[in-house]
């Protein structure tokens, strides 16, 4: 399929600049398998989850990855930290314009950006080299002076409420330089409602990082690679996952990122950091790894069965994969009919359940 064949027109004023008042009051579009649809509120998605249904969520922690930093002429330069490069004195990073050599960042911190070409995948990537003392801080500097890292369409400097609305309510291990959107419109007592009504709530780790908002480029799908992103998932959750499909319920799966790491296992389309999985009758232990896994039309999903996620931009991954899901004709029938009634689009917008 083409790239092209993704694309949409959108209001600019469909795009939500920021969350909801209350994250379980945003709206939800529940689509059906025969393509009917449902216009509920959030909180009434405990109404299409089932006993015996397992919920499974990423609990990945967002981490203020953009920060302001200044060259030694006055100029300011916009950084986003992408991921540790062997270690928190070098990170690699994302900026605009020629930047290249020393840079003050943290109220005071000399740091210095390096470029290097990358021949293998033909591009310059730009890293960021903090002394000593300031990547021993790394953590307490970035959540004192950086910014939560919004995205582009949200035309705005982040605040300090984003710290805690652009992160799910369930978020614990940090990494993350996006949210995983679809969970942010939970709440602690949205999720124990879920589980008294018997519904497995289980959490895995993907990191979201460049793999899950880098945008296609190539004008055929065949020809986008996916930057690989760093997982875990406990093997427990795995042999649970069989249960539930074996007893002929359903595994729901929380956002774009959670169903790529689960299919990436599924298909064996990732990398292990520690090995394979223990034979049968080992003790159970988290697998970590990472995956490329590129999920668009004419994918097989062999673990999710249903998909909790928000409103996609066009010609992005996160689309083609609900577009694999759901067929994109019928995907945009009902982007159309959700402009119409006055839905909120992508990061801080409203849901959709795809049952």
């Amino acid at each position: 399929m083409r790239t092209a064949d993704f694309d949409f027109d959108l209001p600019r004023q469909s795009i939500a600049l920021r969350p909801s008042e209350k994250r379980d009051f945003s709206k939800l579009l529940v689509l059906h398998k025969d393509g009917s649809v449902e216009h509920k509120s959030f909180f009434n998605i405990i109404d299409y989850l089932e006993e015996g249904d397992m919920l499974l969520m990423n609990n990945t922690k967002v981490f203020p990855a953009r920060i302001i930093g200044q060259k030694k002429g006055g100029q300011t330069v916009d950084i986003l930290l992408v991921r540790e490069n062997g270690g928190k004195e070098s990170w690699e990073i994302l900026c605009k314009g020629q930047v290249d050599g020393p840079i003050t960042i943290f109220d005071g911190v000399e740091a210095c950006i390096e470029s290097h070409y990358s021949a293998e995948r033909n591009e310059r990537k730009r890293y960021l080299k903090l002394p000593e003392g300031a990547a021993a801080l790394i953590d307490e500097l970035l959540w004192k002076y950086g910014y939560m890292p919004l995205p582009p369409y949200i035309n705005r400097m982040p605040e300090d409420t984003d710290k805690e609305r652009y992160q799910t309510v369930y978020a614990e291990r940090q990494g993350s330089i996006a949210a995983p959107t679809a969970g942010l419109h939970f709440t602690d007592n949205l999720l124990e409602e879920i589980r008294n009504k018997g519904i497995l709530v289980r959490f895995l780790t993907l990191h979201v990082g460049t793999g899950t908002f880098k945008p296609v480029r190539a004008e055929s799908l065949e020809h986008h690679h996916m930057d690989a992103e760093y997982f875990e998932v406990n093997e427990a959750i795995l042999d649970e996952l069989e249960l539930v499909k074996k007893r002929g319920r359903r595994v729901v799966a929380v956002g774009t990122t959670t169903t790529r790491t689960l299919e990436g296992l599924a298909s064996g389309r990732y990398s292990p950091c520690n090995g394979n999985r223990n034979s049968v009758g080992g003790p159970p232990q988290v697998i970590k790894g990472t995956t490329d896994i590129f999920i668009c039309p004419g994918f097989s999903f062999k673990a999710v069965d249903c998909l909790l996620t928000n409103f996609h931009l066009p010609r992005s991954t996160p689309l083609m994969l609900v577009s694999a899901l759901s067929d994109f004709g019928k995907i945009l029938k009902v982007y159309r009919e959700a402009v119409a009634m006055d839905y909120r689009f992508f990061s801080y917008g409203d849901a959709m359940l795809i049952l």
